[in-house]
């Protein structure tokens, strides 16, 4: 979590950055009665990283379904006393696209709904070999893979600052649903649940083109709900019975065109 918190106040810093140079250089302004529309239209795109908070059991017998299973040939054998630890390994960029429905509310508040498709990775890192069913053994790959494929249902609340020349910082709240569509086998490692909601908040800035409204955003969603599926019977327990909650946290940055 805390380096969703350092990338989201690295995003917001860049995009200020940028705009402001672009702000500073503004004589003529654009749409200026673009706000004024009941209800607009427009589409979305971006670049996504997917990230897990993951809260193990301590030994692993402490989860009252694991039960010690003798794998055999198996150089490590997992009993009740033992500690069986997942960590997200790395950053995967994924990718995001959207259509976007504004209402204006008041003056300085809208209501937007984003649903879109979001195509993402995460990686856990074990502290013991990961053995897998599904692929060729090897005794030094400690990597799992999850892909996900998200249908996203975001409805958020838009509070903008008041526009300077053709700009106009804004800050979003809200929540979300996401359903993931990709394709999972009975027999996967690790199984996630396929729903869940976020909470969702982020900060962007408006920019007032000539035909257009373009803005750059960045959000963090927040997961609510334990993902973390049922234990494969096909395959080893230990890898799903350590994990005692698993939650799914997103960081976005979007480029909306409206």
């Amino acid at each position: 979590m805390i380096f969703f918190v350092k990338k989201f106040v690295l995003a917001i810093f860049l995009i200020i950055l940028v705009i402001t140079g672009f702000a500073q250089r503004t004589k003529v302004n654009y749409l200026t009665t673009f706000d004024d529309k009941r209800l607009h239209f427009g589409f979305t795109l971006g670049i996504n990283t997917l990230d897990f908070g993951v809260q193990h059991f301590t030994p692993i017998g402490e989860n009252p379904e694991f039960f010690p299973t003798v794998w055999p040939g198996d150089q490590i054998q997992v009993g009740s006393y033992d500690t069986v630890r997942a960590d997200v390994s790395r950053n995967v960029a994924g990718f995001t696209v959207g259509i976007i429905t504004s209402l204006r509310l008041t003056r300085d508040f809208n209501l937007r709904f984003l649903p879109g498709l979001s195509f993402g990775e995460r990686r856990l890192i074990y502290n013991v070999p990961v053995i897998d069913v599904n692929e060729i053994y090897t005794s030094n790959n400690y990597e799992y893979s999850i892909k996900s494929t998200f249908l996203d249902f975001p409805l958020l609340i838009k509070y903008k600052a008041l526009r300077i020349n053709n700009n106009r910082p804004y800050v979003i709240f809200g929540i979300a649903y996401r359903q993931d569509i990709s394709k999972t086998a009975k027999e996967d490692l690790v199984r996630l649940k396929k729903g869940g909601f976020y909470a969702e908040m982020g900060a962007g800035w408006d920019t007032y083109m000539l035909f257009f409204r373009f803005s750059m955003e960045a959000k963090v969603s927040i997961g609510l709900n334990n993902q973390l599926g049922a234990a494969p019977v096909e395959q080893r327990q230990y890898y799903t019975h350590s994990i005692n909650r698993l939650t799914s946290n997103i960081f976005t940055l979007s480029f909306h065109f409206e």
